[in-house]
C-alpha cells in the first residue's frame, strides 16, 4: 500500500498547485482584471484545464485512489482515510463524464461569470441565456452520467454540496418552514415601522464605507497577514489554505448597511477557513466540510453577532464618527431596529433573516424544474417572478433585480442554493449551544470577538473537512440537526 500512498501524494501535490493557479486567475478576474483580458485569459485557462485533466485522469492516480479506497482497513491515519473517501467520490466525474464535455464545461464557466456580470449590468437576460442553457444542459447530462441506485437526478447535485441531504430532506425542511414560519412572516412583514429619513434616504460616501469595512476587519480579528478585502460585483470568499483566504464586498452609497453586513458575512466564511488546522493545507481536506456548515458560520457572524444590540453599543460610535452628518440624531436603538427590520424584498443578499429562506425556496423550486426539464431556461424570468410573488410577496420589475441577481448559476453551481437556508438553521442550533458555554452577548459588549472565534475554532473550524456535517453538529451541539432551533430563534427575535 505504501507505493499507492506515495503515488497519491505526488499527484495531490501537482493537483493542488494547478488548483492554486486556477484560483489566482479566478480571483483576478472577479476583482481587478481589465475587461479586454477575458479572451486571452480564457485561452490560457483552456490549456491549463487540459493539463489538469491529464493529471486528474492519469491511470496510475486513479488506480492509487481505487486501491486505497478498497483497502481502507489497512490505513491507520483517520484523516487520510477520510481524504481517500472524498477523493474516490470526487473521481466520479473524471471516470464517468467524457473528457471533451468536462473540459468544455470548465472553460465555459471560466467565462460565464463575466458574461453574467455584463448581462446583469445591462439588465439583459437574453445576453446570458445561451450561456446558461449550455450550463443547464451539462448539468442534466451530469446527473445522468453519475446516477446510482441510491441517487438520481437533482439529488446528485444536492448531495455534491451537502452530503446526505436530498430532495426528501430538503422538502421536509422547507415544509416545516412553510408551516411554522410563513404565517408569522406575513404578520411581521405587514407592519410598516417608520425610521429616520437619514437611514432610509441617506447618501453615505463610498470612501467612508470602505474605512468602516477596514475597521470591521480588526474588530472580528480577521488576520490581515492571511487575508484581505477587495470589491466585486457580488461579494464572495475565496481561499486555498489557512494562510490565504480572501473576501470581497460591494458598496452602495444609498445603502450603508449593505457593505457592513456583506463584509461581516464573508468574514464568517473566511475565519472558518483561516482557523482550519494548518496540517490540512497540503491535503484535500482543507476548507469547510460542507456548504451548509460554511453558511452557518457566515450567517451566525452576520446576523446573530453583527446585528445584535450588544455589538452596536460598542461599534455604533465609530460609524457615527465616520458619518457625523448622515447619522446625526439617529440613536443606536433606532439603528438596531432598522438593521433588524423585516420586509418583503427583492434581493436575496439584502434579505432580512426572517424572509431569507423564502428567497432560497424560489431558487430550490426553479432548480428542481430545470434539472427535470419541467422548466426551460428561457422561461426562468417569468417563473422566477411568479414564485417571488407567491413566496415573498413581491414581483421583480427587471431581470437585474430578479433572475440575474445571483452569480451562482454562471459557475454551474446548481444544488448550492438550498444550503443557504440549511446553514441558517445550523447556525441557530450552534449559536444556542455556544451560549450554554460562553455568554455571547457579554463577550460582544466587551469587544471580545476573539473568544467567540476561539469557541467555533475548537468546535468546528479546526476540523476542516475531516468531519461530516452530522459529526460536527454532534461535536458542537451534542445533538443531531434540529430545525426547531431555527424556528424558535426567528420567532423569539422578531416577536420583540
Amino acid at each position: 500500500m505504501e507505493n499507492y500512498i506515495k503515488t497519491y501524494e505526488a499527484y495531490r501535490k501537482k493537483i493542488k498547485a494547478y488548483h492554486y493557479f486556477g484560483w489566482l486567475m479566478s480571483w483576478d478576474q472577479e476583482t481587478e482584471a481589465p475587461e479586454a483580458s477575458i479572451e486571452y485569459r480564457t485561452k490560457q485557462y483552456q490549456v491549463m484545464a487540459e493539463e489538469m485533466y491529464k493529471i486528474e485522469s492519469a491511470p496510475e492516480y486513479l488506480e492509487a485512489i481505487d486501491q486505497l479506497y478498497h483497502h481502507l482497513d489497512q490505513i491507520q491515519d483517520v484523516d487520510f482515510k477520510t481524504e481517500i473517501k472524498h477523493a474516490y467520490k470526487g473521481l466520479r466525474a473524471i471516470k464517468l463524464i467524457p473528457k471533451d464535455e468536462l473540459i468544455a464545461h470548465q472553460v465555459l464557466v471560466s467565462q460565464a461569470s463575466h458574461i453574467w456580470a455584463k448581462a446583469k449590468e445591462e439588465n439583459n437576460f437574453e445576453a446570458f441565456l445561451p450561456t446558461l442553457e449550455k450550463i443547464v444542459e451539462f448539468k442534466r447530462n451530469y446527473v445522468k452520467y453519475l446516477e446510482t441506485d441510491e441517487l438520481k437526478g437533482y439529488d446528485i447535485l444536492l448531495d455534491d454540496f451537502e452530503e446526505g441531504f436530498t430532495m426528501k430532506e430538503y422538502d421536509a425542511f422547507f415544509h416545516k418552514l412553510r408551516e411554522d414560519l410563513v404565517p408569522f412572516v406575513k404578520e411581521v412583514t405587514a407592519r410598516k415601522p417608520k425610521f429616520s429619513r437619514k437611514l432610509t434616504k441617506g447618501v453615505f460616501p463610498r470612501e467612508q464605507q470602505i474605512k468602516f469595512s477596514e475597521y470591521l476587519i480588526d474588530v472580528f480579528a480577521y488576520d490581515r497577514k492571511r487575508g484581505l478585502l477587495k470589491e466585486s460585483a457580488h461579494p464572495f470568499t475565496s481561499g486555498v489554505s489557512s494562510v490565504d483566504t480572501r473576501i470581497t464586498t460591494h458598496y452602495y452609497e444609498n445603502n450603508v448597511t449593505s457593505s457592513i453586513f456583506s463584509t461581516i458575512h464573508e468574514m464568517g466564511h473566511a475565519i472558518y477557513e483561516i482557523q482550519n488546522d494548518p496540517k490540512y493545507d497540503d491535503t484535500f481536506l482543507h476548507g469547510g466540510t460542507s456548504l451548509g456548515i460554511h453558511e452557518s458560520q457566515s450567517r451566525m457572524y452576520e446576523n446573530m453577532l453583527g446585528r445584535s444590540l450588544s455589538f452596536w453599543k460598542v461599534h455604533y460610535p465609530k460609524l457615527v464618527e465616520l458619518f457625523p452628518k448622515e447619522l446625526k440624531g439617529v440613536s443606536v436603538e433606532e439603528f438596531h431596529r432598522y438593521i433588524n427590520r423585516s420586509e418583503r424584498s427583492l434581493i436575496r443578499v439584502e434579505a432580512d433573516e426572517l424572509t431569507y429562506a423564502l428567497h432560497v425556496m424560489v431558487r430550490y423550486e426553479l432548480e428542481k424544474g430545470l434539472i427535470t426539464g419541467k422548466i426551460k431556461v428561457k422561461d426562468l424570468p417569468k417563473k422566477w417572478n411568479r414564485l417571488m410573488y407567491e413566496y415573498v410577496g413581491v414581483r421583480p420589475k427587471t431581470d437585474k433585480e430578479g433572475v440575474l441577481q445571483d452569480v451562482h448559476w454562471s459557475g454551474g453551481m446548481l444544488g448550492y442554493f438550498p444550503t443557504y437556508a440549511l446553514g441558517s438553521a445550523y447556525a441557530a442550533q450552534i449559536y444556542n449551544a455556544m451560549n450554554k458555554e460562553i455568554n455571547v452577548e457579554q463577550e460582544l459588549e466587551n469587544n471580545n470577538i476573539k473568544a467567540i472565534n476561539a469557541w467555533v475554532k475548537e468546535k468546528i473550524h479546526k476540523f476542516a473537512s475531516s468531519k461530516s456535517p452530522k459529526e460536527l453538529l454532534l461535536i458542537a451541539t451534542q445533538e443531531p440537526f434540529n430545525p426547531q432551533y431555527y424556528v424558535d430563534y426567528l420567532k423569539h427575535k422578531f416577536q420583540e
